[in-house]
């Protein structure tokens, strides 16, 4: 009896230990990419899916993550905060160390839509040195070097996937990289002519079964497409970000928080 009591307890404790790290150690996932219209090296840092989570007090543990990678710009895909367990403090006390790295760009998911809470969120982050892209372009320059960096609204805040289109279209700039920062990666086939697309949103499908992928993801359902890693549909690269925080299911298995570095060449 003491045996497998003992064995009950043995395999409870590898349990939580497990489940702990799957949701707290952070992953970083890099990909390297080319373009005719790159000349000098670029480092992206992408963020995305947060949700109000925390990693170390005032985000210690990923703060320092990011600081490693020496990014050239940072970028933050949606879902900052969560509608349900809804913290700003914990989402806006990243964004204040992230600025302090390097140039942060964000743009909206549908978790701030839904928390009816985001002119209040917007305000700080614009207060705090974010740039926020809300259906617009931006031509940064790094280091000599112009890309058309584009932000889309999550289509909660627009008339639907259509109005998604049409706006990705319209901020097209031929003569340079166009790099856009959207939430929603099942919006793929809109994308058309973007060099990159960063996305997030699908939580990497939330469990990860080996040469399966994902099981489930918002907006996709059981077996979704795109989930995590880079996809490819003609001439657009899109890659999707695995994200950091939880929202409806509180567990991540063979799925931890993930970081993207992405160097353009």
């Amino acid at each position: 009896m003491k045996k497998r009591i003992l064995i009950v307890g043995v395999a409870i404790g590898i349990l939580l230990i497990f489940s702990y790290c799957q949701n707290n150690n952070l992953s970083t996932s890099t990909f390297i990419l080319s373009s005719e219209n790159i000349t000098k090296p670029i480092k992206v840092v992408q963020l995305s899916d947060l949700h109000s989570k925390q990693f170390g007090k005032k985000q210690k543990r990923l703060i320092k993550k990011v600081k490693q990678l020496a990014p050239d710009i940072i970028a933050f895909t949606g879902d900052l905060v969560d509608s349900k367990k809804y913290d700003e403090r914990k989402s806006m006390t990243l964004m204040e160390e992230l600025v302090q790295i390097a140039p942060t760009y964000y743009v909206t998911g549908n978790h701030e839509s839904w928390s009816g809470k985001f002119p209040q969120l917007e305000e700080k982050l614009l207060q705090t040195g974010v740039y926020v892209l809300r259906n617009e372009q931006m031509l940064v320059n790094i280091g000599g070097e112009t890309i058309n960096l584009i932000g889309v609204d999550d289509p909660t805040f627009l008339s639907g996937e259509d109005e998604v289109a049409a706006i990705v279209g319209s901020q097209y700039h031929e003569e340079y990289f166009n790099l856009l920062l959207s939430h929603r990666p099942e919006l793929l086939s809109h994308y058309e002519k973007m060099d990159l697309v960063l996305t997030g949103h699908a939580h990497g499908g939330q469990v990860r079964l080996p040469f399966i992928g994902g099981v489930v993801a918002p907006d996709q359902g059981f077996m979704p497409e795109y989930t995590a890693g880079m996809y490819k549909k003609e001439e657009t690269v899109m890659i999707v970000n695995r994200g950091l925080g939880n929202s409806i299911i509180p567990q991540r298995i063979f799925n931890r928080p993930e970081i993207v570095e992405v160097v353009l060449k």
